[in-house]
């Protein structure tokens, strides 16, 4: 995957014919079990592909700045096949400390091209949640996220407070946060904020097992039990109702 052009297009065609020729076959037919959307898959195992990617990433910033590799992965998130999309994360992938605002939002414009929860997650978990627990202005998004009619949104809006809750921040505004999507009916959104409150309970569980308990009566089931994986088997009975 060595970027010989010299633009950003060309160097994400170049990319994508790579990722085209470098794939599984097999294991891309084995990809659609993991998901309820139609998904494209070249067949790429996670390892596999963050490492060429990184390599990618070695190779391009040796003969670019850091705004060329930026714009390269603006292009391959636009991209339809799964592997695509993850290879725009993985270019940016520990790279927050250089984004700023203008990188921010550009990864929120990302989330109107979401196609399954695979990209869905890498792009909000690797990229934005990091930013987000490095600026905490930056929460009021989230809230906006979470009103939004668009599922993968108000999903995002779970998962990108989950770096900062392993950090034991953003208590008051997960609460306020979970209070709001309680009554949300989408599988997709319930399973991140079950992670989200499942993390946080990690992080503190003093403090969480208290709030888990008040909401137990009102959150869906499928939140209750994720949220309550690795608490102690006598908590999880009791949050759960089963002592």
């Amino acid at each position: 995957m060595s970027p010989h052009k010299t633009t950003p297009a060309e160097t994400a065609a170049q990319i994508r014919r790579a990722l085209k020729d470098g794939g599984s076959a097999e294991h891309a037919a084995g990809v659609q079990w993991f998901f309820k959307e139609e998904i494209q898959s070249h067949g790429w195992y996670t390892a596999a592909l963050r490492r060429a990617i990184r390599g990618c990433r070695r190779e391009i910033l040796r003969a670019h700045d850091f705004d060329f590799l930026v714009k390269v992965a603006d292009r391959l998130f636009s991209g339809a096949v799964l592997e695509e999309k993850i290879a725009a994360v993985f270019l940016l992938e520990k790279l927050d400390a250089r984004c700023g605002d203008r990188e921010f939002r550009m990864f929120e414009e990302w989330l109107d091209r979401i196609s399954s929860w695979a990209d869905h997650d890498g792009l909000v978990h690797y990229l934005i949640a990091p930013m987000v627990a490095g600026d905490p202005s930056r929460v009021k998004a989230i809230f906006r996220w979470a009103r939004s009619p668009d599922r993968w949104h108000r999903r995002a809006a779970c998962v990108a407070l989950i770096q900062g809750t392993r950090q034991r921040r953003f208590l008051p505004q997960i609460k306020k946060l979970s209070d709001l999507l309680l009554s949300d009916e989408d599988d997709m959104v319930q399973k991140g904020l079950g992670w989200l409150l499942r993390e946080t309970a990690k992080s503190d569980a003093k403090v969480t097992v208290p709030y888990l308990m008040k909401i137990r009566e009102r959150a869906p089931r499928l939140v209750l039990r994720t949220a309550c994986e690795t608490l102690p088997e006598a908590v999880r009975k009791k949050i759960l109702g089963k002592a």
